[in-house]
């Protein structure tokens, strides 16, 4: 499996986790967004994720670089998930690893919102009685 990883399966919190473990990292940060249930009042009952994969790829390697870089982490990954998610389970892990904890927690930080800004993902709520496009990104 690759660091930067966009499937239409179950995602898998541990083996982004172990993609960037190691001995001499004393900060391991994880971000999972999970779908939740409801939404402004309104019962979600599942979400819908599209993107553009080939763009989306590059522009998360993109994320993962420059967090690397800026906060001279050990290593990152970003994991997203397409197409039907339940209530419940993951959309999003993001794990990053550094010498200290500080690092990892900002550079975590960075790369969800940087995500949701410039990866092209597209989320769609859908209730009992419709469903939304939310923004342009997750």
């Amino acid at each position: 499996m690759d660091k930067i990883y966009i499937t239409e399966n179950r995602l898998n919190t541990q083996a982004c986790i172990d993609q960037v473990a190691d001995d001499g990292c004393g900060g391991l940060v994880v971000f999972v967004g999970n779908v939740r249930n409801k939404t402004k009042d309104k019962s979600v009952q599942y979400l819908d994720f599209e993107s553009y994969i080939p763009m989306a790829l590059k522009e998360m390697e993109k994320i993962a670089t420059v967090a690397i870089e800026r906060w001279n982490l050990h290593d990152m990954a970003i994991h997203h998930r397409i197409g039907r998610v339940p209530i419940g389970e993951e959309a999003v892990v993001i794990a990053c690893s550094s010498v200290h904890r500080k690092e990892s927690f900002e550079a975590c930080q960075y790369a969800i919102d940087t995500l949701k800004e410039t990866v092209p993902i597209w989320k769609k709520e859908v209730f009992e009685d419709g469903e939304v496009w939310v923004s342009a990104h997750p």
